[in-house]
């Protein structure tokens, strides 16, 4: 499945996330009174809901408590403390559609010639956006895509495979340590067929979005989940690094970073997939 990420004011570049889908069931959050998803696609504009950093724009009517509209939510307080970044209060803005047909209608509305995707986080000079359809796979892309949202609200100059990378992490359910099962038994799969070897420095070349393979997000999340879980001190590296990142200036090679601090990096994080769940 594909999530797109927009980013730049002329939305030239984007991202195209490779990941499994995870069932939620949204059917007690939509308004299922007939003609209640007849509306004009636009019409939702009209009535924003405020919570916390986010602001909602549905085509259907948001219950009053929902668990993933939490989740999402609480996500911010997650991704900030986890990476010891300063707390950005920039709206992030997430459209949601009942209908699938609507959804993709607006969206090449606002976006004319793009592809169709299933969820896409875009970013302009004027706002940062989400737009999803209340789907089967809404909870893996809203997470996946508002936490594309917080990075950008506070990171400047975010590396793409570094970004992809850390909302493969945090679209992962509460409860598995980012621990993205999918990603685990590819890579093992690669791995053992002789089909990839890890590559730091490769992945911070990528600087189109059209680049980017599966093995490339898979790849992005190992990186992240090293350096946050494998010995302690190792999330400084990324913690660090992510300070350092300065808006209009280039950003410096983490891989550098973590040669320095770790003896065969690219051997060590093989070991560490090795010893991952399945």
């Amino acid at each position: 499945m594909r999530r797109t990420t927009l980013s730049t004011a002329c939305l030239a570049t984007a991202v195209i996330a490779l990941g499994a889908c995870r069932s939620f069931n949204s059917n007690r959050a939509i308004d299922l009174r007939p003609g209640a998803g007849q509306k004009d696609a636009a019409a939702y504009l009209a009535h924003p809901t405020t919570v916390g950093q986010l602001v909602f724009h549905a085509d259907f009517i948001l219950p009053s408590e929902n668990r993933l509209i939490d989740e999402i939510v609480a996500e911010r307080q997650i991704i900030y403390e986890k990476l010891r970044l300063k707390p950005s209060d920039r709206q992030i803005h997430v459209h949601l559609f009942a209908d699938e047909t609507d959804y993709k209608r607006h969206v090449s509305r606002r976006f004319p010639g793009f592809p169709e995707r299933r969820a896409i986080f875009v970013e302009t000079d004027r706002e940062l956006a989400v737009y999803a359809t209340w789907g089967e796979a809404v909870a893996e892309d809203l997470r996946h895509e508002v936490a594309h949202g917080y990075l950008h609200a506070s990171v400047p100059n975010l590396p793409l495979w570094l970004d992809e990378g850390l909302a493969e992490y945090f679209e992962v359910s509460r409860g598995r340590d980012g621990v993205n099962r999918l990603h685990v038994n590819y890579l093992r799969g690669q791995l053992a067929v002789g089909g990839w070897r890890p590559n730091l420095p490769r992945l911070e070349q990528l600087i189109e979005a059209g680049e980017l393979t599966q093995l490339d997000y898979a790849e992005s999340w190992l990186w992240v989940h090293f350096l946050l879980h494998s010995e302690a001190g190792r999330e400084t590296l990324l913690t660090g690094y992510l300070a350092s990142l300065r808006p209009g200036e280039p950003a410096g090679s983490l891989a550098d970073w973590v040669k320095a601090s770790v003896e065969n990096p690219h051997e060590a994080v093989v070991t560490y997939l090795r010893g991952l769940p399945k």
